[in-house]
């Protein structure tokens, strides 16, 4: 067997950087992958890897050369072939964290907080060791001893949890922005998916779902408690808000609508009552919008605010009160490089771009896009029949409904990626 000086806990490897001989990155290890076998000691098959793309692969043991203290050193060939969990295979972060299961030598129940693995000397590896905590009863129960065991000292791995845990899932991807959470969390089992996505905060979860495809978002929604469901959309984007409940049964809809804040519910019924592929369809309700007798400072202070995205960020739109969608009348734009290079005391009106003309909430996605492309723009106005602005479409927004329906999932174009060679997958 192995020694502790080369032993390693999972929960530490998640998002380490995967690097071939030479030095340059692979990617990023997202999981571990374990196969318990009755009688025998559980054997690590591979890491799933995630490299360019997003793509998630199957990196086998026999070609991680090392794991050191903030890498893993392979033999630098990567079968590029999509990751997918076969029946007889556990994933230790996604699966063995937060499952509860017995200690065999007095069967009390234990939760697993980590688990750690060491190659043995014919370089095989193994799961040897789990770090554990006593599950205490009551609600008012102090928190259970923590220590460490050994695997073969656990039992109850195949008994299905009916709700188990996520808290140290999400400790050990803690840090990882919206969008690479949402591909570990797609790439769980339905069950898991669902106890992950309730432990997240309503915020963060409106992050995740804001990245997951559609079908995902709708089957994790309707999961959730409807109070819940509805606390989380209101935290997210309007136009995403909106998308995603299109997709729901009208009666569905209505309900979480009218469990909504009503300034909240407003914004995304506007949306709703656009089509999909016209401006109003894509755009955001809520761009930065300030008086023209406002000065450059105040704008920049506006769009430093992290919670916008940088595209809504770019540009601050003139008009006069009520700043709010619907506006009063539209003025203009100003493009966060010309509030830069201007005195901070100049107001807004000075300078506003008035050459960009809003576009009509009917406008189609192929006249949108034709409309930044021109300008050169990362986000566009669009103005009601009245000239107030009702929205701005953002160039991500173009971007998502002009990329394929499964862009997320499918195979990116990786012929520039030099490190690809086809290795068997040995289990």
């Amino acid at each position: 067997m192995g020694t502790a000086a080369n032993r390693v806990f999972v929960a530490r490897m998640a998002g380490l950087a995967v690097f071939d001989p030479l030095g340059d990155q692979v990617g990023r290890v997202r999981d571990v992958i374990s196969m318990f076998r009755p009688g025998k000691p559980t054997r690590v098959v591979g890491l799933v890897v995630e490299v360019v793309g997003r793509r998630r692969v199957f990196l086998p043991m026999t070609r991680v050369t090392n794991i050191d203290a903030g890498q893993v050193i392979t033999t630098g060939l990567v079968n590029m072939r999509r990751f997918e969990q076969r029946p007889t295979e556990t994933l230790v972060l996604g699966e063995l964290l937060d499952r509860t299961v017995t200690l065999t030598e007095d069967g009390s129940r234990v939760t697993i907080e980590d688990v750690a693995m060491e190659p043995t000397r014919s370089r095989e590896w193994r799961l040897c060791k789990a770090y554990v905590r006593r599950v205490r009863q009551g609600r008012f129960a102090r928190r259970g001893e923590a220590f460490v065991v050994d695997i073969d000292a656990l039992d109850g791995f195949g008994i299905v949890e009916e709700r188990q845990g996520a808290a140290n899932l999400l400790a050990a991807f803690d840090g990882l922005k919206a969008a690479d959470l949402a591909e570990v969390i797609h790439e769980l089992a339905p069950k898991r998916r669902h106890e992950v996505a309730s432990a997240l905060t309503d915020e963060r979860l409106a992050d995740v779902l804001e990245e997951l495809p559609e079908e995902a978002q709708v089957e994790i929604l309707t999961e959730l408690e409807s109070g819940r469901a509805a606390d989380v959309l209101e935290a997210m984007q309007p136009d995403d808000a909106a998308d995603l409940l299109s997709e729901l049964p009208l009666e569905q809809r209505d309900q979480l609508l009218e469990l909504m804040e009503p300034d909240e519910a407003a914004d995304v019924r506007r949306l709703l009552a656009y089509g999909d592929d016209t401006a109003g369809g894509l755009m955001t309700p809520e761009p930065v919008v300030l008086p023209p007798d406002a000065a450059i400072a105040e704008a920049l202070a506006r769009v430093r605010h992290p919670d916008l995205s940088p595209a809504i960020a770019a540009a601050v739109f003139v008009c006069r009160p009520p700043l709010e969608a619907p506006t009063g009348k539209y003025l203009g734009m100003v493009h966060i490089q010309r509030m830069l290079r201007e005195p901070p005391h100049q107001p807004l009106g000075q300078i506003v771009d008035k050459d960009v003309k809003p576009l009509p909430t009917h406008a189609p996605l192929e006249q949108v896009a034709r409309h930044m492309a021109h300008y050169n723009l990362v986000s566009v106005p669009v103005a009601d029949e009245l000239g107030r602005l009702v929205g701005a479409v953002t160039v991500d927004d173009v971007l998502d409904h002009l990329l394929p329906q499964h862009w997320r999932e499918d195979p990116a174009d990786l012929r520039d990626f030099t490190l690809t060679g086809e290795i068997p997958r040995v289990v």
